[in-house]
């Protein structure tokens, strides 16, 4: 056999290209890791009860959704997390051979089935089902280096400039922004005005809630219209308020001697933050954090990669004074050892060129061993698939 390739080199090169080719096809296909799934899914169901403690939280929303959460199909088992802030977290754990998507879907029909018993503040608020991981892939920090903007207005960047374009990434799940909170109009009482005026919380949150609306007023000129009418036009009222001055004017109560006490005359209104219970620095600086989580089953390193370069697309519009920073990137670890693999290959092949050169005595003698080795190398990958190397998103080369 070995006569045979000896006299016919041409046939040893083309099986040798094509061994190669196979041999590339499969390395590009192969997974960067194979590790059998040891992580049970998980599902996190989140709500919010503005201003309830942690108790209320439990008995008013956790209790209820558990109620109805308990026997779904293949969970292994649920615990909620109720924080004074009026926040709830329940995370159903799934058996670990279920599908992500199935068991979201499970669990979403049986939170609906306790939405009636929520309070309505809750329901309004909105409560949300999604695949849940434990731990952020990456922790992006908005900061500003000269001081020239506060957390909150670095959160609420984030919010609205930053949050919608990064959940849009590929094998990106959700974000979560820690700082000082997204914009609101507060309203800020004196209790002492309150209690001369005999005025209580819940009438001022009435008063608010009745004309902070949008009021449809309908069509003048519109069908049935008698004979000459040319034209439809859609009468357009007054919609929600904006501006501190407008929520400064709501009625609270009307006298019955025609006087009006208004929501200015009982304390102020301000534009700050929803909540002041977190905040953030980066360097003794106010900041903004970004909390990225992958979704479940994507690949991690692509995932890294094209957060990556939308920041640099988007840092190009930041205000100025305003720059980021990767705190945190848990994929530094798997990139380190790719790239560690590489340069041990490289090592590899110099030691082989080396120690044939050291036992031949002569460059052109090394030569043909020096052809035969990468061959062989690179059609080596072309068995792995037949021993169950299976090909799935997390590939060579790396991202």
């Amino acid at each position: 056999m070995s006569r045979f390739f000896i006299n016919r080199p041409i046939v040893a090169m083309v099986i040798s290209i094509i061994m190669v080719i196979v041999g590339v096809v499969s390395f590009l296909s192969l997974p960067v890791a194979q590790y059998p799934n040891i992580v049970p899914p998980e599902i996190a169901v989140n709500a919010t009860y503005v201003g309830a403690d942690a108790l209320t939280v439990e008995q008013s929303v956790a209790t209820p959704i558990e109620q109805q959460m308990s026997g779904v199909d293949h969970m292994n088992y649920m615990y909620s997390l109720n924080a004074s802030n009026g926040t709830m977290k329940l995370t159903v754990n799934f058996d670990i051979k279920t599908d992500p998507n199935i068991d979201q879907v499970l669990t979403q029909m049986r939170e609906s089935q306790a939405e009636s018993q929520l309070p309505s503040s809750v329901r309004d608020y909105g409560v949300t089902v999604a695949k849940s991981t434990a731990a952020p892939l990456m922790v992006i920090t908005l900061s500003s280096p000269s001081g020239q903007f506060d957390s909150k207005f670095l959160a609420n960047y984030a919010y609205i400039n930053l949050n919608d374009p990064i959940v849009r990434v590929p094998g990106i799940s959700s974000v979560t922004v820690f700082g000082a909170g997204q914009y609101a109009l507060r309203v800020w009482v004196d209790p002492n005005k309150l209690a001369a005026l005999n005025i209580t919380t819940p009438e001022i949150e009435r008063a608010i809630s009745a004309q902070n609306t949008v009021n449809p007023a309908g069509q003048v000129g519109g069908e049935p219209i008698p004979p000459g009418q040319a034209f439809t036009n859609t009468v357009l009222a007054q919609g929600r308020l904006v501006t501190e001055e407008q929520f400064g004017n709501i009625v609270i109560r009307a006298e019955p001697n025609g006087a009006y006490v208004r929501v200015r005359d009982v304390g102020r209104v301000e534009l700050g933050a929803q909540t002041y219970s977190m905040s953030s620095t980066f360097n003794g600086k106010p900041a903004a954090a970004l909390a990225i989580y992958q979704l479940p089953g994507s690949n991690a390193v692509d995932a890294a990669k094209g957060v990556r370069q939308l920041m640099e697309q988007l840092k190009e519009r930041f205000p100025s004074g305003i720059n980021y920073s990767i705190a945190l990137d848990t994929t530094l670890a798997v990139t380190a050892g790719m790239e560690e693999i590489y340069k041990t290959l490289a090592e590899a092949m110099l030691l082989v060129i080396l120690v044939v050169f050291v036992f031949l005595q002569g460059w052109r003698a090394t030569l043909i061993p020096l052809c035969a080795v990468p061959v062989s190398l690179v059609s080596t990958f072309a068995v792995f698939p037949l021993l169950g190397f299976s090909v799935n998103t997390d590939c060579w080369p790396p991202a």
